[in-house]
Order: C-alpha cells, then structure tokens, then sequence
C-alpha cells in the first residue's frame, strides 16, 4: 500500500539500495526473528495479526460504553501514551469530543482544559506504564479528585480507564485497588510503537475511528514489508536516508500538504528521534506543514545551510472534491485555473516545490499513502515502524531503549525535592 521514491534524492548516480542489501537482509532478520539489539521490544512487529482479540473486544466494548454514557473522554499520558492516538485522531477525524492532558506541566493549560469540560460528564483513560511518570501522574491526581469529589468513589469509579502494565507498577495497583477498567500496555512494546495497542485502540475507538480497518491496513503493511528485498519500500527508505546521512545530511524535514498531518509528524519525530538518537548518532527529525511553511520556513528550506533533507508524505487522493470557481471581474489573475481541481494547483505547487528544492540543494524524498482514511493510515504507522526498526539497525544503535530521556527527570525530581534525591539537588541548586 505504501510506495517510496528516491527519484529526486540527489544520492550519487552509483549508489544502490543492493549496496545495502547485506545490512538490511541482517536488520530485517533481526527485528522479524528478535535477535537484534533491545529484542524484548519487537512484539510490535507481529502485533497487527498477533493481538490479544479478547482484549480487542473489551476495547470495543468500553468505547461504545464512553460514547453513550458520557459526554468527552480525557486521555491522560505523555509521549508514546499519547502522540499515536493524537495523531491518527487529528489525521482522520472523529465524531465525539476527545481531550488530552498529562502531556505538559502548564498550569494554564490545564485550567483551560478544566474550564472546557465544566459541565461535561466525561470519562478519563489514564495510560502509563508505571503510573509514576511526572506529567501524566500529577494530571490524573487532579481528575481523579474531581471525578470523586463529584460523582463519588463509585462513580469515578465507572468513569476511569486505566491502560497500564499487566502486571506490576503504581498504576496498576491503583487499578486493581480500586476496580478501574483496565487494559494492557505489554511487555514487549515500547511506547513510541504502541499506538496498535490499547494505548492509542482505546482512546480512537470511543472518538469513532474505524480500529478495525486501522489494524487490518496495518496488517496487509505487514505483510507487504515483510517479504523482504530491494523492492521493499521500507528498505528503500532506510538505504536511501542512511546514505544521505552519511553524505552530511543530519537533518531529515518531514512533509505534508495535508494541515491535519500535523500531530502524524509530531508522532515521527518521537519514533524516530527516541529510536535513532543516542550514542552521538542518528539524524534529526523536523516537520513543516506545506504549503504555509513555504511562506515562513521557505526561505531557509530553499538557500539555508545544505545539511537537511525532506521527505513528502502525499496522500494521492482526496476525500472529496473541489474546483476553482469563477468570478467576474476579479482582479487577482486567477481566471486561467477556473475549473481546476484545488487538487490540480496543490499537486503543482508540490511539483514546483519539490524541483525547486532539488535545485537549492535539498534531496528529495517521497512516500505516497493511497487515501487519508482507517486502512491507510494503519499501513503508514506500521511502514514508519518498521522503516524505523531498520534505519536504527542500519546505524548500529538500540532502536528500542531510551537513556537519555532519564537525565531530565532526575534533575527535576532533585530539584522538586523528591525523597532520595537530597545530595544531586544539593549539586544542581549549587550548579544553578
């Protein structure tokens, strides 16, 4: 379903996804039969037909419960508890209100949150693995109190979702204390690959996204990419964003006419910067939303400093239609697009873009999704992560541990005064 082009990439006349063949035969053996490195991590790779159908059942259950016994669903979660969900969310759509908290320290944002669901009676899906994490601990202390000063401890009781480990950690024991509804984040998936799972099935299924054409697009990606070889886009992709890598581009600016792409990127980033960046390696990811950033990043995109390249997401068809009308005695010299489709003029621009871009310096690369719909953008999160897989391998790092997200929250726990952590506040406050 997914379709790679490297056509427009600038990549030296002789190089070759064979030339990586070797390399990526391995890395594809290593996350299909878990050899490789962080191997406790791959139960995304079989998920799509692997999956836990009882559970998927009691998913759906609870989201038709949410829909028809409350008002809005609050997800509560940080980075992978929440980027997946949101992105699918804001990419196709939804037909009941949705919110999502935990995923910042602002005190604004949240009482603007709070405000918003004043005379709501919303239900709240609070995901964590360990149930410790600052952001989405701290939010779901603050829901947790207002759903029981309101309804009771029976009633926050009904309202409470809780996506957690299976067996152990804080969250989880408060599930089990106090008879929340609870699915499981498992074992072997990580949180940035865990959009397959309740972490993000829940959260979409009660704002009406289609999960079961999500996971049967998955699925088919699955499949598909899973019969390795040269044909392989996922192995195109990550030959061609090694080589480019390699040849002074560290920068990778991912791209989308579509502006409700946005969150689908943020999601990226997190995929491919937590995966991809450790061990001073790996490259990193951008995002611009085209055509309005050509009007601001434009500049710097087209005659900026050459250590950066793009790559296109397009989706090929439209949902809808739509045509240039015409209009008399309109001075704005548009009268030569009367009846083009608005899907004509934005191929154009991205046509123009591309060849100007190409020319500037900047290679090229493309990955074309059939429709923005369930199926296709199912097919897209399972490209990305196994593109991802591949791509870390590629580069020699652990695509699936993340040290480096550990400093911050030590620090901040010293400097919050945190018990066990009274000597490394004494250095930092000495530091600040």
């Amino acid at each position: 379903m997914i379709t790679f082009d490297s056509a427009h990439s600038g990549i030296a006349a002789d190089f070759g996804v064979d030339s990586y063949a070797y390399r990526l035969k391995k890395a594809h053996s290593d996350l299909l039969n878990a050899t490789g490195k962080g191997s406790d991590f791959v139960g995304w790779v079989h998920l799509p037909e692997t999956y836990d159908k009882a559970e998927y059942a009691r998913i759906h259950a609870a989201a038709k419960t949410i829909r028809e016994q409350y008002d809005a669903l609050v997800v509560i979660g940080i980075g992978g508890s929440y980027l997946g969900s949101r992105a699918v969310l804001d990419l196709l759509g939804g037909d009941f209100p949705v919110y999502f908290a935990g995923n910042t320290l602002s005190t604004d944002a949240m009482v603007s949150l709070l405000k918003t669901l004043e005379g709501k009676d919303y239900a709240v899906n609070v995901i964590s693995k360990s149930g410790t994490t600052t952001e989405p601990a701290v939010a779901f202390r603050i829901f947790k109190t207002r759903l029981e000063a309101k309804h009771g401890t029976d009633g926050a009781r009904a309202r409470i979702f809780a996506t957690t480990d299976a067996a152990r950690g804080a969250l989880k024991t408060l599930a089990t204390a106090q008879g929340y509804e609870s699915f499981v984040v498992p074992d072997d998936v990580g949180g940035r690959y865990s959009v397959l799972t309740a972490v993000g099935l829940l959260p979409l299924a009660a704002a009406g996204i289609d999960i079961d054409a999500l996971m049967s697009g998955a699925q088919a990606e699955r499949l598909a990419l899973h019969q390795g070889g040269l044909d392989n886009p996922a192995w195109q992709y990550a030959a061609a964003r090694n080589a480019l890598y390699h040849d002074g581009k560290k920068i990778e600016v991912l791209a989308c006419y579509e502006p409700s792409f946005r969150f689908f990127a943020e999601w990226f980033k997190q995929l491919f910067g937590e995966s991809e960046g450790k061990n001073g390696l790996g490259v990193f990811p951008a995002s611009v939303e085209f055509t309005a950033d050509l009007h601001s990043m434009g500049q710097y995109l087209q005659e900026g400093e050459r250590i950066l390249f793009e790559t296109v997401v397009r989706f090929s068809q439209s949902l809808e239609s739509l045509a240039v009308p015409a209009d008399l005695g309109s001075a704005d010299g548009l009268d030569f697009l009367v009846g083009q489709s608005l899907d004509f003029v934005q191929a154009q621009a991205e046509n123009g873009t591309r060849l100007a871009h190409v020319d500037g310096g900047v290679p090229n690369l493309a990955i074309t999704v059939p429709r923005r719909d369930a199926k296709s953008v199912g097919a897209l999160i399972y490209f990305f992560e196994f593109a991802c897989g591949l791509c870390c391998y590629l580069l020699g790092v652990n695509p699936f541990d993340q040290p480096g997200v550990e400093a911050y929250k030590k620090n901040m726990f010293a400097l919050l005064g945190k018990p066990g952590y009274e000597d490394l506040a004494a250095e930092l406050k000495e530091k600040m």
